[in-house]
């Protein structure tokens, strides 16, 4: 248990990985994720439905042991270890006029799971992490997007393999940056689009600049030139949810 949470090599030669706490398991069920042990501490405070977690097994631990096992400090007495369900591309779901997110290269699992939290609230129909510096099922990860890891759609891919899967869908491309762009607001985002964003330390990659239809920016009126890449991303997404949900 505890190398599947701290090693990404325990989770990949396993297939399995590890999610902590209620509402976190409940949405990977929810999700149809295969749930192969569930580990409580003694008078949880949880109850799932026994048709939910058929085939798992249950297994009461001490006090002493859920304190090794568990990641976080705080929680309600229940860890699953659950197996991997990885989409590709090929595997995406999306409407006739969807909203994407892609991220390039974000290093920092807590800022993609805030991407997956606020693209979960906006409604976005996939996160496509391209280059990932960090695994899909790292637990902070999992445990930043409160369980919306498992709600909404997540591949992983090369930037180049993301790129011509949009464009074979007519899905615009609207890159993030500062230099050569055009306020946000003021860029349609009513059609299919994709928002790209890069890592705040180094920005995009020029395959993605090159690649845009569009490059758009958030306006910064004070000294900092940057914000937040889960700040970004969620500015970005609502302001394609305002575009798309106001009347005209």
């Amino acid at each position: 248990m505890v190398a599947l949470q701290q090693k990404v090599s325990e989770r990949r030669s396993k297939g399995m990985f590890v999610v902590e706490g209620v509402r976190e398991v409940e949405h990977c069920i929810e999700s149809g994720f295969e749930i192969k042990e569930i580990y409580y501490s003694p008078n949880p405070t949880f109850h799932i439905a026994e048709g939910n977690i058929d085939g798992a097994s249950m297994i009461e631990v001490s006090k002493q042991v859920y304190e090794k096992i568990a990641y976080r400090g705080s929680t309600e007495g229940i860890v699953a270890v659950v197996k991997e369900k990885n989409l590709g591309m090929e595997d995406l779901s999306l409407p006739d006029n969807p909203l994407i997110v892609v991220v390039e290269s974000v290093e920092k699992p807590g800022n993609l799971g805030a991407i997956l939290r606020s693209a979960d609230a906006a409604g976005v129909d996939a996160v496509i992490v391209c280059d990932p510096l960090t695994d899909l099922y790292n637990p902070n990860l999992i445990r930043s997007s409160i369980g919306a890891r498992f709600t909404v759609q997540c591949v992983a891919c090369t930037s180049d393999e993301c790129i011509a899967f949009l464009k074979a869908r007519n899905i615009q491309i609207l890159t993030a940056q500062l230099q050569d762009s055009s306020l946000y607001y003021d860029t349609d985002m009513k059609r299919p689009t994709a928002i790209v964003m890069g890592t705040e330390a180094t920005g995009l990659t020029d395959k993605w600049r090159d690649a845009a239809d569009k490059h758009i920016r958030i306006p910064m009126l004070g000294k900092l030139d940057s914000l937040n890449v889960s700040v970004s991303a969620a500015i970005l997404m609502y302001e394609a949810v305002r575009q798309r949900t106001t009347r005209t």
